[in-house]
């Protein structure tokens, strides 16, 4: 069995996180990937701080294992939520799209602990000297908001950097990416396009199925132009919307074109007018399970790779 010092610091079995996944991630799905052992992780968005904090109270109803709340610090709801995450004292924060700083304070005093999602040695170190107790080093192959450095280079730098566990993520769906990670230095990873194949994600059927069906070409990043640019399969809607980036919409008309397409891809199944996010490997993707299945499959296919890492050692 693997176990690393990322699972004594979180009170899990296995060093697997689930991604924070806007509009998918809900109490329901954090609360069976902590039951199969791993950390699930409810995703914020830019839901109001009532959904988050009704969710968090679903979770702890299906499970008392530790469980966390994804902040996107962007959002014009991070206040409220970030209150949220401190009054229901949940077990841990993962941050992304943004600074944590002034957060910080107030969720380590409620006993939280933080991990924050960086995708630069820079953010790594900032959120190390603010009190982090771990970094998830999340690569481009990942889906939703990415970042320009791929998993291979990131985690390794991100390694040297800081003197904290670091969790591997982006690209990452069955147990030679997690070998992969160890081998450059992690503690864990962090899963989010393999947990879109879980019984208990409560996805429409549709983007379930675009899952199922990608290959290895499937994703394309977009979002370059405004400065956040964001991983998704090739729909009719991303397509349209890398033209209208390389026409000449204004910007405000940009921003405004992809406003509620996840919704529309998650909850519709809009194949139109949908934004269907995920990672590069989604391709690895092709069956549905438990998450507690995943999680140990995964696993288990890890340790022989990790046992036969020296074979080509003379």
């Amino acid at each position: 069995m693997i176990s690393t010092p990322l699972c004594s610091l979180l009170g899990i079995e296995y060093p697997v996180l689930q991604g924070g996944m806007a509009w998918i991630a809900d109490g329901r799905l954090a609360a069976a990937v902590s039951e199969g052992g791993g950390l699930g992780i409810i995703a914020a968005g830019s839901a109001p701080a009532e959904y988050v904090r009704e969710q968090i109270k679903i979770a702890k109803s299906l499970t008392r294992r530790p469980f966390g709340v994804n902040i996107m610090l962007m959002s014009p709801e991070a206040d409220a939520v970030a209150q949220v995450a401190a009054e229901e004292q949940v077990a841990v924060v993962t941050t992304g799209a943004g600074n944590p700083s002034k957060y910080m304070d107030m969720w380590l005093a409620a006993g939280v602990k933080v991990i924050p999602v960086v995708a630069s040695v820079a953010m790594a170190k900032l959120t190390a000297r603010l009190g982090a107790c771990a970094v998830i080093a999340e690569g481009g192959e990942s889906g939703g908001h990415v970042g320009e450095l791929t998993t291979m280079v990131l985690v390794p730098l991100v390694c040297d950097a800081v003197d904290l566990p670091v969790i591997a993520a982006g690209g990452i769906a069955d147990g030679r990416g997690v070998a992969a990670a160890f081998m450059l230095g992690a503690c864990g990873v962090q899963m989010g396009t393999r947990f879109l194949a879980a019984e208990e994600c409560t996805i429409h059927p549709a983007y379930r199925e675009r899952i199922l069906k990608a290959r290895d070409l499937c994703t394309m990043v977009t979002g370059k132009r405004l400065g956040h640019p964001v991983r998704s399969l090739r729909t009719n809607f991303s397509r349209e919307y890398a033209k209208a980036e390389y026409s000449a919409m204004p910007d405000d008309e940009l921003e405004q074109f992809a406003v509620g397409a996840l919704r529309k891809a998650v909850v519709e199944g809009d194949a139109d007018g949908g934004c269907f996010l995920s990672g590069q490997c989604a391709a690895l993707v092709n069956r549905v399970q438990p998450a507690a299945e995943i999680i140990r499959e995964v696993m288990e296919q890890a340790e022989p790779v990790l046992n036969g890492a020296t074979k080509w050692v003379k």
